[in-house]
Formats: C-alpha cells, structure tokens, sequence
C-alpha cells in the first residue's frame, strides 16, 4: 500500500495520494510533483497553470502559500470545484500545511481519509471506498 508523503502534495495543497488517477491500478498517475513519469497523467494535469506556475518554478517554492498573489484566480477556481463537487478544499489544505507543517498535514490527512470499514486510504474522487465498497460520504 502507498503511503501519505510529502512528494505526493501538490502545489495547490491537492493531496495525490486521494486522487483516482494515482490510486488506480492500471496507467497509475504518479502524482503532479513527478515530472519524470508523465504517460499516465491526465493532459490537464501536465498543463495545470498551477504546477507550471512561473512563481513557483522561479522561486522554488514548494506551495502556492509562499506565494503574494495567494490565491490567484486559478486556485480560486480549483478551490470553488472541488469543495462543490469533492466537499475538500485545497485553500483549507494550504492554510494547514501553513499553520501546523507538512508532518502534520500527512498525519491528519492520513486518519481523515481512512476507510472506516477497512482502512484503505480512499479516494477524494470517489463516494465509496474502492477495496471493500464501504460507502463513505453521504454528499
């Protein structure tokens, strides 16, 4: 099983390890920090304007909280997306990683996301877990 790591959050706060792309078994994503491995990341991902942010690339900044134009429009709009559709925000997810550190952001994301059934980390794109069917959000 994959485990939570630093590598696997994204820029924009996004937590790949939840993602369907990384967790599916065939043409697995290896999550938007990995630039060597791109065959199998969706075409909106290698072009995200957040990853391939010039900010972020110039200033080797790890996320997009280090940034003075925090939250720029494209964030907003991913924010706004995925607390409709996902009910997770990756503003809330940064101001975490600001306020109580990577370390601590794994940690709860970790327990956060656990399959209550079996323990399988599930998926934010999904509403049951994909080991054991267990439904998980109610949304």
């Amino acid at each position: 099983m994959n485990e939570m790591k630093k590598e696997l959050i994204a820029p924009c706060g996004m937590n790949c390890r939840l993602c369907i792309g990384y967790q599916r078994e065939k043409n697995k994503c290896a999550g938007c920090r990995n630039d060597i491995d791109i065959r199998n990341k969706p075409t909106g991902c290698v072009s995200c304007t957040i990853k391939n942010c010039h900010v972020i690339k110039e200033n080797k900044s790890e996320f997009c909280f280090e940034c003075d134009k925090m939250p720029c429009n494209r964030l907003k709009q991913l924010d706004k997306r995925y607390k409709t559709k996902y009910h997770m925000s990756m503003l809330e997810n940064l101001n975490y990683i600001k306020e109580s550190g990577i370390e601590k952001f794994i940690d709860n994301e970790e327990s956060r996301w656990a399959c209550p059934k079996c323990g399988n980390i599930v998926s934010v794109h999904r509403t049951e877990c994909q080991k054991c069917g267990e439904k998980i959000f109610g949304w």
